[in-house]
């Protein structure tokens, strides 16, 4: 009789330990920075000082090749929200039409939400005209959030005392402008962005919760206390000789750079070299000032024991150009516009580790959901990371990662990136094509793509891309 209440007793209590485990479910931070790319401490960017997201990647996976859907603030956002391309949502400029276009689409937070989450966010998550939205809910999708927070900074709220360089037309989003004030982090936006997430990591520390932390920098005006710029003295910033950039367009397609050779180098018309110096110096200030606020979270998750139960996710919407060619920006379908920083640390699974393989911005939402255990939509284009997650080096991965760029009816294309090429068709080839050796030619100088050797290539790729091509037809002249 002993033995059989003995078995029986055994059996509740691995029943009841199984539901608690069961029921104890994963928080996400969810931390982003705006026109961000991989010049940081973390990827071996030995000037750019980023303490705080080497600690990050210390307790998770650093993706190496993360790529965004395409190289716009909106488009790429709204994509890595729903888990749908671009072209899927018909999203391809900064528009606010999400929900107009895709009325039932169950947002990432929506998704936590529904199944009993907190969701709420502190700044940019979704398109923001940066700095004239700031302290709105701008582009902002309602249902995705419990509460929504706009706070706003100095940056925006005294735009006078921003430096310009070239014509002074128009608002600062799109910008060579930087401003250095004697100031404390908390007097600008994004400071007071991380505030508000500490606040609500300490509200909501017993309830399961999906916090985003949406950051403003680096996007242009450069604008961060003077001590971030401080760290980069002018005479350690370089800038690529503007002769060789020049050559490296020679053969690249004419639509590829239309928007950029109007006012070569530097898109602005007159923009100096020291100029453009001090806007790079702008934007590394920029990216240390993030990366501090990015400390303040992490500190905040250990000060209230939540490290060992909260998913922590850093990306950007995008890449960047900072002189390379003599281009400035994103919206190209170059690596450097492409590709943006991508941390996921996760409890029980890879630590101090980093990965090669080709992932997408997309695939973030199945991979959380799959993380969190929560029943995603099954129309997800993205693949879950997870298989990386625990394996960095060794899992199965053959998904490449594929871009577009939209900027009008005429002027459009698509690039794939596998582990070895970035292959790129404008206008389906009609516009001319690009092909980038990746292991003997990182900086994209030589384009192979009429190379007589590489005709295979060029035809294998160019089938592997056909059917993510899928603009529709309103979008296409």
């Amino acid at each position: 009789m002993f033995i059989r209440y003995l078995a029986a007793a055994t059996i509740f209590l691995c029943v009841f330990a199984h539901t608690a485990f069961a029921d104890q479910k994963l928080n996400v931070l969810f931390i982003a920075a705006d026109d961000m790319n991989c010049d940081l401490g973390v990827y071996g960017d030995s000037l750019v000082h980023t303490p705080n997201l080497t600690r990050l990647a210390n307790l998770g996976v650093r993706f190496d090749r993360a790529y965004c859907q395409q190289p716009l603030c909106g488009p790429s956002r709204a994509s890595l929200m729903t888990g749908l391309r671009p072209d899927t949502l018909d999203m391809h400029t900064l528009k606010h039409e999400l929900r107009n276009k895709n009325p039932d689409v169950v947002t990432l937070g929506q998704l936590f939400r529904n199944n009993g989450y907190f969701a709420a966010r502190a700044g940019k998550i979704y398109h923001y005209g940066n700095p004239s939205q700031i302290g709105t809910d701008a582009n902002d999708d309602p249902a995705t959030w419990d509460q929504r927070h706009n706070p706003a900074g100095i940056d925006s709220l005294q735009e006078e005392k921003i430096t310009r360089y070239g014509p002074q037309k128009g608002g600062l989003g799109i910008s060579m402008a930087w401003w250095d004030p004697v100031s404390r982090d908390e007097e600008h936006t994004d400071g007071m962005v991380a505030s508000k997430i500490i606040e609500l990591i300490e509200q909501k520390r017993d309830e399961p919760f999906f916090l985003a932390a949406g950051f403003f920098n680096p996007h242009c005006p450069y604008v961060a206390p003077k001590r971030y710029f401080d760290l980069y003295p002018l005479d350690e910033i370089s800038m690529p000789d503007l002769d060789e950039a020049k050559a490296d367009l020679e053969d690249v397609p004419p639509i590829a750079i239309q928007r950029d050779m109007k006012n070569w180098p530097y898109y602005f018309d007159g923009v100096s070299v020291p100029q453009a110096r001090k806007c790079k110096q702008a934007y590394y200030a920029c990216n240390s000032f993030v990366d501090a606020q990015v400390g303040r979270l992490l500190d905040a998750l250990e000060k209230n024991g939540l490290m060992k139960k909260t998913i922590i996710v850093f990306w950007s919407d995008h890449g960047y150009f900072l002189g390379e060619k003599g281009l400035w920006y994103k919206r190209k379908a170059f690596e450097r516009s492409a590709r943006m920083p991508l941390i996921i640390a996760a409890p029980g699974l890879a630590k101090n580790a980093s990965t090669t393989r080709p992932v997408e911005l997309l695939d973030l939402y199945p991979t959380l959901a799959d993380l969190c255990a929560l029943r995603a939509p099954e129309n997800l284009e993205g693949a879950s990371l997870r298989p990386l997650l625990a394996d960095p080096s060794g899992a199965k991965w053959d998904k490449p990662a594929v871009t577009q760029v939209w900027h009008n009816k005429k002027a459009w294309g698509y690039s794939i990136r596998t582990d070895h090429w970035r292959y790129t068709e404008w206008l389906e080839g009609n516009a001319g094509r690009e092909l980038y050796d990746h292991r003997n030619d990182p900086e994209e100088i030589h384009n192979l793509a009429s190379d007589p050797d590489q005709s295979e290539t060029v035809q294998r790729l160019a089938k592997r891309l056909q059917p993510y091509v899928q603009l529709k037809a309103h979008k296409r002249e």
